[in-house]
């Protein structure tokens, strides 16, 4: 359970995100890509944000590192919004505390560049000016924190000479360099051969109990999330949609889209995973996340939903508050009917609303 007296390094408050596109036509049209968004990240704990792909968790992440200013809503550094006009120096005491990783660690080095170009031109942009002998010590230092060691193996090497888990430690490396306070991981093992994903996940991990730091781990994977992260957000369409101590939401989903995400994902304790393609067929609209363009009304889950009655089709759930620091945005709370969660996987359900509708 999250400690609500711990005052949060980065926060977002009712975040929204919007931009302007054209159609195919050249008629204008806005996709809603991140909607009422509230997130808090606290010193020494890691929150994931799960949801499948086009769900905003992406967008999400680059308006928390201020790659895109918020359509409506506030962002806090450290208890102070952090605001529209970018001054010089408050945009880099900005950079220096939050550090974003991509997905793809060669696209996040310079090409160019070895090794030890990528890190010191880290310090030098956010610690001035060092002697050489404390500039090297410093580089040696970062690469023996996320286990590239001995260092001098690896200070004078492009970035297409190391392996993809390398080339990741040395991103982690660069952002590590300017001692931030948050570290936004976009994705960051998803790219990994499946061997190295879980030293990453330990060195993340070690990162948060040692420095304390405050990290936003973004992923499709529940299975990851659950073995790194202290909470889970989960996004869909845009919206957060139900969150909570990891354990309690995996174990015990309150939304019917989280129900569906824990059965999706591989579990040895379980007999049968949820197959989209075996469930859904040729039924795209009940397949296929919505168009952000043009987003049902209502709860933007209804039409994959198995429970969905008339007031989910127009009407935005309420917030149910449950127990242990849990929230989720669903009807059956409302009516009383949240156990129906419980009775029968969600490939029995939704196949069941198929046949229903077939009829």
């Amino acid at each position: 359970m999250t400690d609500t007296t711990i005052r949060p390094v980065l926060e977002a408050i009712d975040v929204s995100k919007h931009f302007s596109v054209a159609n195919g036509i050249g008629d204008a049209a806005v996709v809603r890509a991140v909607e009422g968004v509230s997130l808090r990240l606290l010193p020494g704990r890691i929150v994931a944000v799960v949801g499948e792909s086009g769900s905003g968790k992406t967008t999400l992440a680059r308006l928390l590192a201020r790659f895109y200013e918020p359509t409506t809503g506030e962002i806090r550094l450290a208890g102070a919004p952090v605001g529209r006009t970018r001054r010089a120096r408050s945009e880099k005491t900005y950079r220096k505390a939050v550090q974003l990783i991509f997905q793809d660690p060669f696209g996040s080095l310079n090409p160019l560049h070895r090794v030890r170009h990528n890190l010191e031109r880290a310090i030098a942009l956010h610690h001035g000016r060092m002697s050489r002998q404390a500039r090297d010590e410093r580089v040696a230092s970062l690469l023996e924190r996320v286990s590239l060691v001995p260092a001098s193996d690896y200070l004078d090497k492009f970035p297409h000479e190391l392996s993809g888990g390398q080339r990741q430690r040395v991103v982690i490396a660069r952002a590590l360099a300017v001692e931030p306070r948050v570290l936004l991981g976009d994705e960051p093992i998803s790219m990994l051969d499946v061997s190295i994903r879980l030293e990453m996940l330990n060195l993340l991990d070690s990162l948060r109990r040692e420095e304390g730091l405050a990290i936003l781990y973004i992923t499709h994977d529940i299975a990851s999330a659950r073995y790194l992260c202290d909470d889970i957000v989960v996004m869909y369409a845009g919206q957060m949609v139900e969150a909570g101590p990891k354990d309690e939401v995996i174990s015990n989903p309150q939304h019917p889209y989280t129900k569906l995400l824990v059965e999706s994902s591989p579990d040895p304790h379980r007999d049968v995973a949820v197959d989209r393609e075996a469930i859904f067929g040729d039924a795209d609209e009940l397949g296929e996340p919505p168009s952000l363009i043009d987003p049902p009304t209502g709860c933007r889950f209804h039409p994959r939903c198995p429970f969905a009655m008339e007031r989910c089709r127009t009407t935005e759930p309420p917030r149910a508050v449950l127990a242990e620091g849990r929230w989720a945005d669903c009807w059956l709370h409302e009516v009383g009917r949240a156990e129906e969660l419980h009775e029968a996987p969600m490939t029995e359900l939704i196949t069941r609303r198929l046949s229903e509708e077939t009829r």
